[in-house]
């Protein structure tokens, strides 16, 4: 079991930057694949970054490849998610998810716990 602390949520400007942190308590950070899920207000929560456990592989959401970046830190046991060329459409409260199952990375359904979110906000 891990406990995941999201940080970093906040208002910004279209076309602004914003860095999210999730820092993690517990047992064998290294083990964990690490996701990053959001969920606007009436809509389902959906994907949008993961890394493998050692970092080596990376997978983005189309609607948000190219803008953001994931990386981990297994040292510092935290795994950030960089955001640039933000969109109003990137409005969400993002979630920081941690996954030792296998199965695909894209579904929520295999992330075995979760951070409480943390808001942003992209203003137009």
């Amino acid at each position: 079991q891990v406990q995941l602390v999201e940080s970093g949520g906040a208002l910004v400007q279209a076309g602004g930057s914003l860095r999210l942190s999730c820092a993690a308590s517990g047992r064998s950070f290294s083990n964990y694949a690490m996701g990053w899920f959001r969920q606007a207000p009436g809509k389902e929560r959906e994907f949008v970054a993961a890394i493998s456990w050692s970092g080596s592989s990376t997978y983005y959401a189309d609607s948000v490849k190219g803008r953001f970046t994931i990386s981990r830190d297994n040292t510092k046991r935290t795994v950030v998610l960089q955001m640039n060329s933000l969109k109003p459409e990137d409005t969400a409260v993002y979630y920081c998810a941690a996954r030792y199952s296998s199965g695909s990375y894209f579904q929520s359904s295999n992330y075995n716990n979760w951070g409480q979110g943390t808001q942003v906000t992209v203003s137009s």
